[in-house]
Parts: C-alpha cells; sequence; structure tokens
C-alpha cells in the first residue's frame, strides 16, 4: 500500500467519522499496514487488519466488518479478486481499493461491478478518512454494534453472525424506501421480528405497524380481516369493520405466511396493491390507501407457482427486494448470545434469580438441532428458567427442555408416523383387534390395512379382549 502520505489536517476528518465503525484493513506490506492501523484508530474507527486477501475472507467468516479497505497489488489474490469474492456473498459491504496509476483500468472496471470507490496512490490521510466516512455513513450503519447510534431499529435482533449481519446492512438500505420487502426463512428464524426492525428505522416509524398470520385466519374471514366490511354484509356483520389496510394506512403491514394465501383472495390483494385503493366486503366505494407492504413466507413460492398455488403476477409484485433469513443451525455463534438475552429477560418475567448457564448447559443449547430456530430455543429457555432452582441452570435442565421441545418440531414424516400409529392403535382398541371391522371404519381393504400394522409392528390379538 505505497504512496501514503500523513497530513497533520486531518482534525475534521477524524471528527467526522463514525464512532467504533469497523475497519478491515488489507496490505501485503507489514510496516504500512501498521501505519494505516495507527491513523485510522486515531480517527475513532475499529480497526482489524489482514496480511492477504485470504486471511481476511477467513476473517470475515468469523466478524463481518463494516468497511474494507484494500491494496490492489498483492502476493496471491489481488485487491480486485477479494473484492468479487466479498461482493459474492456480501453485496452491500462497501470496499475501497487503493491503486497505482498503472492499475486504475482495474479499480474502474471494479466500479462498474459495484466497487465503492478507489483511490490512486499516492494519496493523503483526509482523502482515505473523506471515502471510509462515506462507505461508513451509505452501509457501515446498518450493521452497527448495540452501542451504535443507529441501534435502537434492530435493537431485537442479537447477532453477531456475518449472514445476520448482511441481511441487517440489506434491510436498513432498504427501509427508507416504500419499496415492497419479501422475507423468507424457516419457521422461527425471526421473519417478524425483521419486518418490525425495517418499520422502525423507516420514515413510517411513527405510524402503525400492523400484522397478520394469513395462514391462523380462516378463508372466509381473511378478506373481511384485510380490506374490512361494512355492517350487513354477511351474517354476523353488526358493525363496519375498518380491516387491517386502513388501520395500517401511513405505516407498515406485515402478511406473514403469505404462501397460505387462497388464490381467491391472491386476486384481490394483488388488485389493491396495484391501485392502491381498499373496499371493504359489502361497500360500494373504495378507499385510498398509503402502506407499505412486507410479507414473508416459510414456502417455496416458486414450487407452489409451479404447482398452481401462488399467483405469478403477485409474486413478483411482493418480491421487489428479497430478504433471506438463515436457520438458527447456520448461526452457532449466535446461540450463546440469544440464549442469555432470553435468560435476562424471562428471569425478571418469573421473578427467578438466574444468573446465567453452567458451561454444559451452554454446550448442549450450541449442539442442538433447531428444527423450530430462534423461537424453539426460546421455549427452552423459558422452560428451563422456571423449572431452574438454583442460580445457575444446570445441563440436566436445558436436555430435558430440548426434548420436550424435539417432540413439538418433529418433522413431518416423523409426526405422520406418529400419527399413524396412534390411529391404529385407537381403531384396535375400539374393534378390540377385529381386524376386517377396523378397516372398514378406516375405509381401507384388509391387505392394505394389514400392511400398515405390519410397518408400525401392531400386533391385532393383543388388543382382543
Amino acid at each position: 500500500m505505497t504512496g501514503l502520505r500523513l497530513h497533520t489536517d486531518t482534525k475534521a476528518a477524524e471528527t467526522s467519522a463514525v464512532p467504533r465503525t469497523r475497519v478491515l484493513v488489507v496490505d501485503d506490506d507489514p510496516d504500512l499496514l501498521r501505519l494505516m492501523q495507527i491513523r485510522l484508530d486515531s480517527a475513532g474507527y475499529e480497526v482489524t487488519t489482514a496480511e492477504s486477501a485470504e486471511r481476511a475472507l477467513a476473517q470475515m467468516s468469523i466478524a463481518r466488518p463494516q468497511v474494507v479497505v484494500t491494496d490492489l497489488k498483492m502476493g496471491g489474490m489481488d485487491g480486485v479478486a477479494l473484492f468479487e469474492a466479498i461482493h459474492a456473498h456480501n453485496p452491500t459491504l462497501p470496499v475501497i481499493i487503493l491503486t497505482a496509476h498503472g492499475t486504475i483500468p482495474d479499480a474502474v472496471a471494479a466500479v462498474k461491478r459495484g466497487l465503492f470507490n478507489y483511490l490512486t496512490k499516492p494519496f493523503d490521510a483526509k482523502a482515505l478518512l473523506a471515502e471510509i466516512g462515506r462507505a461508513a455513513a451509505l452501509g457501515g450503519s446498518a450493521s452497527t454494534g448495540a452501542a451504535g447510534e443507529d441501534a435502537a431499529w434492530r435493537a431485537e435482533i442479537i447477532t453477531r453472525n456475518p449472514v445476520m449481519e448482511d441481511v441487517l446492512a440489506k434491510a436498513r438500505l432498504v427501509a427508507d424506501s416504500d419499496a415492497v420487502v419479501f422475507i423468507s426463512g424457516e419457521s422461527g428464524t425471526g421473519k417478524e421480528l425483521l419486518a418490525r426492525a425495517i418499520h422502525m428505522a423507516s420514515n413510517r416509524r411513527e405510524r402503525p405497524f400492523v400484522a397478520i398470520n394469513c395462514a391462523a385466519i380462516p378463508e372466509q374471514l381473511l378478506e373481511s380481516e384485510l380490506f374490512g366490511h361494512v355492517r350487513g354484509s354477511f351474517t354476523g356483520a353488526v358493525r363496519d369493520h375498518k380491516g387491517l389496510f386502513l388501520t395500517a394506512d401511513r405505516g407498515t403491514l406485515f402478511l406473514d405466511e403469505i404462501g397460505d394465501m387462497p388464490v381467491s383472495l391472491q386476486v384481490k390483494l394483488l388488485r389493491v396493491l396495484q391501485e392502491k385503493r381498499v373496499r371493504p366486503v359489502g361497500a360500494t366505494e373504495a378507499h385510498d390507501v398509503d402502506v407499505r407492504i412486507i410479507s414473508a413466507t416459510h414456502r417455496d413460492l416458486e414450487a407452489e407457482m409451479a404447482a398452481g398455488n401462488f399467483r405469478e403476477d403477485l409474486y413478483y409484485r411482493l418480491n421487489v427486494v428479497a430478504l433471506q433469513l438463515p436457520p438458527l443451525t447456520e448461526r452457532r455463534e449466535d446461540i450463546p448470545l440469544l440464549a442469555n438475552h432470553f435468560l435476562m429477560q424471562l428471569a425478571q418475567k418469573y421473578r427467578k434469580s438466574v444468573s446465567g448457564f453452567a458451561p454444559e448447559a451452554l454446550e448442549l443449547l450450541v449442539a442442538a438441532s433447531w428444527p423450530g430456530n430462534v423461537r424453539q430455543l426460546y421455549n427452552v429457555v423459558e422452560q428451563s428458567v422456571a423449572l431452574c432452582t438454583t442460580p445457575l441452570i444446570p445441563a440436566s435442565w436445558v436436555q430435558q427442555a430440548i426434548q420436550s421441545q424435539q417432540a413439538e418440531f418433529a418433522s413431518f414424516e416423523d409426526a405422520r408416523r406418529g400419527f399413524e400409529r396412534e390411529y391404529l392403535t385407537q381403531l384396535l382398541k375400539i374393534t378390540e383387534g377385529n381386524v376386517t371391522q377396523a378397516a372398514r371404519l378406516a375405509k381401507r381393504n384388509r391387505t392394505e390395512f394389514y400392511k400398515l400394522l405390519q410397518r408400525h409392528q401392531l400386533d391385532p390379538k393383543l388388543f382382543k379382549s
């Protein structure tokens, strides 16, 4: 990283630096690397260094910086290759390349592909600090830690995982626009929490945030719940109902489990999104509505479209900005943070003097499979806190809580097998082991019914009185 001219007139740039913004500096010259670290540290940045692009990528898999500054010419992977590797997985992370005059065309080409900027050598510290300040303002504050000035919007999302930090960076960038956001991820990963964080980071934060689970409301009631109804429009409509679109006017409406919405209602939702007008059930007039839409699902909507269960035009209307939440098993470094965060909340709720987990208990939490993700982790911690009578939660309580939760979050195949066995057992009890009668009740022929009994190793003779 040759060609750095240090100026003493850097006070303004130092003052404007974002406090504790995390900057990763990459250079294969140890002396210049140390000089850059001293300068940026004195300007108020939290600086980490790497002697090669390969080492920089390894460090980023542990902790995500907010700005990367790299020399272009290095042994092994060069600065442009490093930028491309970063951009492939963290497209919102600003990268600044330092380049000599002979390699300017390479840097210019990288800018066209998404590089934040480049500086030509020789350059002074003031110019570099100004560029880092601009980069931090664009993308760095989105992943500021809990001590950052801009952390309030994401205060409930506890993470140090690089993938989660990148999701939050994208969420922060899109928050101030009115772009429609689509959040995908497994059940329990925190889709509503992310939707609420986007609302809190937006200019609609003073207006309502309204959430509805489209899978939890019967089809015949969902239209009325979303769009409202007028008195007398159907049996039981004894008064006018505003509906959630009008309730969320000038705010944010979160449509959770949108993949479970009936196709007939998808048509009406598409019309509202296109026209920005809502007509309640039974009404003759429509109302203008200004709502920011965030939707989410755990389903594969492309597969649902192929099966004819989800409209393609609605999918592309909802999927303007897509955010993918990783499962908890892909962010295991967050499990101790989340577990202790939940423990503090729940200890206060249950008025327990619980201060933490025993080391063996934390090891169990980190190693568990977590099919129910963060929601399941919360349930395990809650059960452990509620039952614990000691200051530290022992491994035995955690093991017991995990086992009880695993039954609730069984896989579909395990749940189906369990249901089949229980169903067949009940039939044999009712018929006292009479297979012909049991098969008739199950509306199956005797041969098929015997195969089911063999699959579950059920002997009809044991049920005879």
